[in-house]
Protein backbone atom coordinates (compact mmCIF):
# COMPACT_ATOMS: atom_id res chain seq x y z
CA UNK A 1 0.00 0.00 0.00
CA UNK A 2 3.14 2.34 0.78
CA UNK A 3 3.64 2.38 -3.20
CA UNK A 4 0.02 3.05 -3.70
CA UNK A 5 0.27 6.08 -1.76
CA UNK A 6 3.79 7.45 -3.24
CA UNK A 7 2.01 6.68 -7.04
CA UNK A 8 -1.14 8.94 -6.27
CA UNK A 9 0.96 11.61 -4.87
CA UNK A 10 3.34 11.67 -7.63
CA UNK A 11 0.67 11.44 -10.31
CA UNK A 12 -1.24 14.53 -9.45
CA UNK A 13 -2.00 17.28 -11.76
CA UNK A 14 0.15 20.58 -11.58
CA UNK A 15 -2.65 22.46 -10.43
CA UNK A 16 -3.05 21.28 -7.08
CA UNK A 17 0.79 22.11 -6.47
CA UNK A 18 -0.23 25.87 -7.70
CA UNK A 19 -2.92 25.52 -5.00
CA UNK A 20 -0.43 24.40 -2.20
CA UNK A 21 1.99 27.41 -3.30
CA UNK A 22 -0.52 29.93 -2.99
CA UNK A 23 -1.44 28.36 0.58
CA UNK A 24 2.25 28.42 1.44
CA UNK A 25 2.57 32.20 0.10
CA UNK A 26 -0.66 33.15 2.02
CA UNK A 27 1.37 31.26 5.15
CA UNK A 28 4.37 33.25 5.08
CA UNK A 29 1.96 36.38 5.12
CA UNK A 30 0.27 35.45 8.31
CA UNK A 31 3.84 34.26 10.29
CA UNK A 32 5.67 37.74 8.92
CA UNK A 33 1.85 39.86 9.70
CA UNK A 34 0.72 38.43 12.86
CA UNK A 35 2.18 39.95 16.10
CA UNK A 36 -1.54 39.73 17.45
CA UNK A 37 -1.88 40.94 21.37
CA UNK A 38 -2.34 37.31 23.40
CA UNK A 39 -5.33 38.28 24.53
CA UNK A 40 -6.74 39.16 21.32
CA UNK A 41 -5.21 35.36 20.07
CA UNK A 42 -6.36 33.98 23.34
CA UNK A 43 -10.53 35.72 22.35
CA UNK A 44 -10.00 34.08 18.86
CA UNK A 45 -9.11 30.21 19.75
CA UNK A 46 -11.97 30.19 22.49
CA UNK A 47 -14.24 31.11 19.47
CA UNK A 48 -12.59 28.18 17.40
CA UNK A 49 -13.03 25.96 19.80
CA UNK A 50 -16.82 26.65 19.87
CA UNK A 51 -17.28 27.06 16.22
CA UNK A 52 -14.90 23.91 15.22
CA UNK A 53 -17.11 21.99 17.91
CA UNK A 54 -20.43 22.74 16.81
CA UNK A 55 -19.43 22.32 12.86
CA UNK A 56 -17.86 19.24 13.31
CA UNK A 57 -20.55 17.04 15.32
CA UNK A 58 -23.43 18.75 12.75
CA UNK A 59 -21.66 17.53 10.08
CA UNK A 60 -22.50 13.47 11.97
CA UNK A 61 -25.79 14.74 12.60
CA UNK A 62 -26.12 16.43 15.91
CA UNK A 63 -28.53 19.42 16.41
CA UNK A 64 -26.67 21.70 19.42
CA UNK A 65 -26.08 25.15 17.52
CA UNK A 66 -23.12 27.00 18.37
CA UNK A 67 -24.85 29.07 20.97
CA UNK A 68 -25.88 25.69 22.16
CA UNK A 69 -22.09 24.35 22.22
CA UNK A 70 -20.93 27.29 24.19
CA UNK A 71 -23.71 26.47 26.55
CA UNK A 72 -23.12 23.05 27.24
CA UNK A 73 -19.16 24.25 27.86
CA UNK A 74 -20.43 26.98 30.42
CA UNK A 75 -22.47 23.50 32.07
CA UNK A 76 -25.92 25.14 31.02
CA UNK A 77 -28.73 22.54 31.14
CA UNK A 78 -30.04 21.94 27.82
CA UNK A 79 -33.19 19.82 28.19
CA UNK A 80 -34.62 19.95 24.87
CA UNK A 81 -31.54 18.24 23.33
CA UNK A 82 -30.42 14.62 23.47
CA UNK A 83 -27.96 13.83 25.97
CA UNK A 84 -25.56 12.25 23.16
CA UNK A 85 -25.52 15.89 21.71
CA UNK A 86 -24.48 17.13 24.68
CA UNK A 87 -21.74 14.28 25.50
CA UNK A 88 -20.42 14.17 21.98
CA UNK A 89 -20.02 17.73 21.99
CA UNK A 90 -18.29 17.93 25.32
CA UNK A 91 -15.45 15.16 24.54
CA UNK A 92 -14.86 16.89 20.76
CA UNK A 93 -14.60 20.66 22.66
CA UNK A 94 -12.18 19.13 25.50
CA UNK A 95 -9.89 16.83 22.97
CA UNK A 96 -9.77 20.20 20.39
CA UNK A 97 -8.78 22.28 23.02
CA UNK A 98 -5.97 20.10 23.98
CA UNK A 99 -4.52 19.58 20.66
CA UNK A 100 -4.37 23.45 20.28
CA UNK A 101 -2.47 23.82 23.54
CA UNK A 102 0.34 20.88 23.32
CA UNK A 103 0.06 20.02 19.52
CA UNK A 104 4.33 20.24 19.48
CA UNK A 105 4.62 17.70 22.69
CA UNK A 106 2.11 15.31 21.15
CA UNK A 107 3.58 11.95 18.95
CA UNK A 108 1.41 11.32 15.72
CA UNK A 109 1.37 7.51 16.21
CA UNK A 110 -1.77 4.77 16.43
CA UNK A 111 -0.95 4.90 19.90
CA UNK A 112 -2.37 8.48 20.16
CA UNK A 113 -4.78 7.69 16.90
CA UNK A 114 -6.27 5.12 19.70
CA UNK A 115 -6.16 7.98 22.85
CA UNK A 116 -7.84 10.47 20.76
CA UNK A 117 -10.57 8.33 19.55
CA UNK A 118 -11.37 7.52 23.38
CA UNK A 119 -11.29 10.84 24.82
CA UNK A 120 -13.47 12.23 21.43
CA UNK A 121 -16.19 9.50 22.99
CA UNK A 122 -15.47 9.91 25.96
CA UNK A 123 -18.77 10.81 27.51
CA UNK A 124 -20.65 9.04 24.99
CA UNK A 125 -22.17 6.41 26.80
CA UNK A 126 -23.41 4.44 24.10
CA UNK A 127 -19.07 3.85 22.64
CA UNK A 128 -18.40 2.56 26.00
CA UNK A 129 -17.45 -1.20 24.55
CA UNK A 130 -15.07 0.27 21.92
CA UNK A 131 -13.75 3.42 22.48
CA UNK A 132 -10.09 3.41 21.69
CA UNK A 133 -10.20 0.02 19.85
CA UNK A 134 -10.30 -0.75 16.63
CA UNK A 135 -13.54 -1.87 14.63
CA UNK A 136 -14.82 -5.26 15.42
CA UNK A 137 -17.85 -4.87 12.80
CA UNK A 138 -18.27 -3.31 9.55
CA UNK A 139 -19.22 -0.14 9.29
CA UNK A 140 -20.27 1.91 5.25
CA UNK A 141 -19.70 6.01 4.44
CA UNK A 142 -23.22 7.60 5.02
CA UNK A 143 -24.04 10.85 4.28
CA UNK A 144 -25.86 12.34 7.14
CA UNK A 145 -29.65 13.97 7.67
CA UNK A 146 -30.04 17.03 10.10
CA UNK A 147 -31.94 14.01 11.75
CA UNK A 148 -28.50 12.50 12.42
CA UNK A 149 -30.47 10.05 9.75
CA UNK A 150 -28.22 8.00 6.67
CA UNK A 151 -29.62 9.20 3.98
CA UNK A 152 -27.04 8.11 1.24
CA UNK A 153 -24.45 5.10 1.72
CA UNK A 154 -21.17 6.79 0.22
CA UNK A 155 -18.84 3.81 -0.41
CA UNK A 156 -17.65 0.26 1.57
CA UNK A 157 -15.39 0.87 4.18
CA UNK A 158 -12.53 -1.86 4.62
CA UNK A 159 -12.99 -4.96 6.39
CA UNK A 160 -12.68 -5.25 10.07
CA UNK A 161 -10.04 -7.85 10.12
CA UNK A 162 -7.93 -5.90 7.77
CA UNK A 163 -8.35 -2.37 9.53
CA UNK A 164 -5.69 -2.52 11.99
CA UNK A 165 -3.35 -3.57 9.65
CA UNK A 166 -4.03 -1.04 7.32
CA UNK A 167 -3.68 1.43 9.85
CA UNK A 168 -0.51 0.34 10.60
CA UNK A 169 0.56 0.69 7.49
CA UNK A 170 -0.69 4.33 6.90
CA UNK A 171 0.51 5.51 9.92
CA UNK A 172 4.26 4.07 9.44
CA UNK A 173 3.84 5.55 5.64
CA UNK A 174 2.61 9.30 7.09
CA UNK A 175 5.22 9.27 9.61
CA UNK A 176 8.25 8.02 7.31
CA UNK A 177 6.35 10.96 4.40
CA UNK A 178 6.92 13.39 6.84
CA UNK A 179 10.89 12.73 7.87
CA UNK A 180 11.36 12.16 4.26
CA UNK A 181 10.08 15.26 2.81
CA UNK A 182 9.70 13.71 -0.79
CA UNK A 183 6.17 14.99 -0.96
CA UNK A 184 4.49 18.26 0.30
CA UNK A 185 3.05 17.98 4.54
CA UNK A 186 -0.19 19.30 2.80
CA UNK A 187 -0.18 16.13 0.32
CA UNK A 188 1.02 13.91 3.29
CA UNK A 189 -1.78 15.05 5.27
CA UNK A 190 -4.50 15.11 2.78
CA UNK A 191 -3.62 11.51 1.92
CA UNK A 192 -3.30 10.56 5.49
CA UNK A 193 -6.94 12.01 5.84
CA UNK A 194 -8.71 10.17 2.89
CA UNK A 195 -7.37 6.99 3.47
CA UNK A 196 -8.13 7.48 7.02
CA UNK A 197 -11.57 8.08 5.92
CA UNK A 198 -11.65 4.93 4.00
CA UNK A 199 -10.32 2.63 6.26
CA UNK A 200 -12.76 4.22 8.42
CA UNK A 201 -11.08 2.06 11.69
CA UNK A 202 -12.95 2.42 14.62
CA UNK A 203 -17.00 1.80 15.07
CA UNK A 204 -18.17 5.82 14.99
CA UNK A 205 -16.64 9.06 15.57
CA UNK A 206 -14.08 8.34 12.32
CA UNK A 207 -15.27 11.97 10.76
CA UNK A 208 -14.95 13.72 14.19
CA UNK A 209 -11.71 11.76 14.53
CA UNK A 210 -10.14 12.78 11.60
CA UNK A 211 -10.88 16.69 11.87
CA UNK A 212 -9.15 16.61 15.15
CA UNK A 213 -6.33 14.88 13.87
CA UNK A 214 -6.33 17.31 10.62
CA UNK A 215 -5.66 20.50 13.33
CA UNK A 216 -3.25 18.21 14.70
CA UNK A 217 -0.85 17.62 12.07
CA UNK A 218 -1.36 21.05 9.99
CA UNK A 219 -0.56 22.63 13.15
CA UNK A 220 3.23 20.33 13.39
CA UNK A 221 3.83 21.16 9.91
CA UNK A 222 3.85 24.62 10.82
CA UNK A 223 -0.10 25.99 9.90
CA UNK A 224 0.42 28.17 12.81
CA UNK A 225 -3.21 29.96 12.11
CA UNK A 226 -4.99 27.11 12.67
CA UNK A 227 -6.81 27.68 16.04
CA UNK A 228 -7.85 31.03 15.26
CA UNK A 229 -9.95 30.11 11.58
CA UNK A 230 -12.39 26.95 12.01
CA UNK A 231 -11.77 24.17 8.91
CA UNK A 232 -14.74 22.16 10.06
CA UNK A 233 -17.02 25.15 9.70
CA UNK A 234 -15.47 25.44 6.10
CA UNK A 235 -16.15 21.61 5.40
CA UNK A 236 -19.52 22.01 7.42
CA UNK A 237 -20.55 25.10 4.51
CA UNK A 238 -19.43 22.40 1.88
CA UNK A 239 -20.83 19.44 2.89
CA UNK A 240 -22.03 18.17 0.39
CA UNK A 241 -18.97 18.97 -1.77
CA UNK A 242 -16.76 17.14 0.94
CA UNK A 243 -18.81 14.06 1.08
CA UNK A 244 -18.60 13.47 -2.89
CA UNK A 245 -14.86 14.97 -2.94
CA UNK A 246 -13.98 11.58 -0.36
CA UNK A 247 -16.43 9.15 -2.43
CA UNK A 248 -15.43 10.95 -6.15
CA UNK A 249 -11.33 9.46 -4.93
CA UNK A 250 -11.89 6.44 -2.96
CA UNK A 251 -13.95 4.72 -5.17
CA UNK A 252 -10.69 4.62 -7.22
CA UNK A 253 -8.73 3.33 -4.43
CA UNK A 254 -7.34 0.25 -4.60
CA UNK A 255 -7.24 -0.37 -8.40
CA UNK A 256 -4.67 0.72 -11.20
CA UNK A 257 -6.28 3.96 -11.47
CA UNK A 258 -5.85 5.87 -8.27
CA UNK A 259 -7.33 9.47 -7.92
CA UNK A 260 -6.51 11.58 -5.85
CA UNK A 261 -7.11 14.82 -7.27
CA UNK A 262 -11.26 14.92 -6.32
CA UNK A 263 -10.18 15.01 -2.78
CA UNK A 264 -7.12 17.23 -2.93
CA UNK A 265 -9.18 20.10 -5.48
CA UNK A 266 -11.76 20.40 -2.23
CA UNK A 267 -8.90 20.03 0.48
CA UNK A 268 -6.45 22.62 -0.89
CA UNK A 269 -9.32 24.81 -1.72
CA UNK A 270 -10.74 24.52 2.33
CA UNK A 271 -7.25 25.15 3.43
CA UNK A 272 -6.70 28.05 1.05
CA UNK A 273 -9.95 30.03 2.38
CA UNK A 274 -8.99 28.81 6.09
CA UNK A 275 -5.48 31.20 5.77
CA UNK A 276 -7.53 33.93 3.97
CA UNK A 277 -9.80 34.48 6.72
CA UNK A 278 -6.61 34.33 9.33
CA UNK A 279 -5.26 37.08 7.18
CA UNK A 280 -8.29 38.86 7.06
CA UNK A 281 -7.87 38.73 11.15
CA UNK A 282 -5.01 40.56 10.63
CA UNK A 283 -6.07 43.40 8.45
CA UNK A 284 -9.20 43.87 10.47
CA UNK A 285 -8.01 43.48 13.79
CA UNK A 286 -4.19 44.89 13.77
CA UNK A 287 -3.76 46.86 10.99
CA UNK A 288 -3.13 49.82 13.51
CA UNK A 289 -0.82 47.27 15.04
CA UNK A 290 1.28 46.46 12.67
CA UNK A 291 1.38 49.98 10.85
CA UNK A 292 2.50 53.42 12.28
CA UNK A 293 -0.09 56.02 11.15
CA UNK A 294 2.31 57.09 8.28
CA UNK A 295 2.68 53.54 6.84
CA UNK A 296 -1.32 52.79 7.03
CA UNK A 297 -1.81 55.92 5.58
CA UNK A 298 0.43 54.47 2.31
CA UNK A 299 -1.48 50.85 2.97
CA UNK A 300 -4.35 52.82 2.48
CA UNK A 301 -3.07 54.42 -0.95
CA UNK A 302 -1.92 51.12 -2.05
CA UNK A 303 -5.17 49.38 -1.59
CA UNK A 304 -7.28 51.76 -4.23
CA UNK A 305 -4.21 51.06 -7.03
CA UNK A 306 -5.23 48.06 -9.62
CA UNK A 307 -1.92 48.06 -10.76
CA UNK A 308 1.81 49.06 -10.39
CA UNK A 309 3.00 51.98 -8.38
CA UNK A 310 5.99 53.41 -7.47
CA UNK A 311 7.45 55.42 -4.76
CA UNK A 312 7.33 58.65 -6.29
CA UNK A 313 3.48 57.60 -6.82
CA UNK A 314 2.89 57.13 -3.32
CA UNK A 315 5.07 60.72 -2.37
CA UNK A 316 2.54 62.45 -4.56
CA UNK A 317 -0.37 60.94 -3.41
CA UNK A 318 0.39 60.78 0.20
CA UNK A 319 2.76 63.68 0.62
CA UNK A 320 4.66 62.08 2.84
CA UNK A 321 8.42 62.89 2.18
CA UNK A 322 10.81 59.65 -0.36
CA UNK A 323 13.23 58.16 2.89
CA UNK A 324 9.79 57.72 4.77
CA UNK A 325 8.12 56.11 1.39
CA UNK A 326 10.92 53.58 1.42
CA UNK A 327 10.84 52.77 5.15
CA UNK A 328 7.20 51.88 4.66
CA UNK A 329 7.50 50.00 1.27
CA UNK A 330 10.63 48.10 3.08
CA UNK A 331 7.76 47.12 6.02
CA UNK A 332 5.14 46.09 3.66
CA UNK A 333 7.40 43.85 1.73
CA UNK A 334 8.59 42.38 4.82
CA UNK A 335 4.70 41.44 5.40
CA UNK A 336 4.49 40.45 1.88
CA UNK A 337 1.47 42.45 1.11
CA UNK A 338 3.11 44.03 -1.95
CA UNK A 339 6.13 42.68 -4.03
CA UNK A 340 8.92 44.71 -5.73
CA UNK A 341 9.34 44.53 -9.57
CA UNK A 342 12.26 45.92 -11.87
CA UNK A 343 15.16 47.18 -10.45
CA UNK A 344 17.13 50.61 -9.90
CA UNK A 345 14.96 53.54 -11.30
CA UNK A 346 12.42 51.53 -12.98
CA UNK A 347 11.66 49.54 -10.21
CA UNK A 348 7.77 48.97 -9.34
CA UNK A 349 5.89 47.45 -6.80
CA UNK A 350 2.58 45.76 -7.33
CA UNK A 351 -0.08 44.74 -4.30
CA UNK A 352 0.12 41.26 -3.56
CA UNK A 353 -3.64 40.07 -4.06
Amino acid sequence: MSHQFNQRIRSLPEQILQNIDQIDLLKSKWNSGATLDRQVLDGLKKSVLVTSTGASTRIEGSSLSDDDVERVMRGLSLQTFKDRDKQEVRGYFELLNNVFSAYQTIPFSESTIKFFHQEVLKYTDKDIQHRGEYKKTENKVAMVSPAGAPVEILFDTTEAWKAPAEMQELVEWTQRAFLEKEFHPLLIIGNFVVEFLLIHPFEDGNGRLSRVLTNLLLLQQGYAYVPYVSHEKLIEENKIEYYLALRNSQVTFRSDSEDLTPWLNFFTRVLQEQVEQALVLISATEVSKLLSPQQQKVWEYIETVSGEFTPRDIESACAIPRPTVSQVLEKLLKLKWIERRGLGRGTRYVRVK
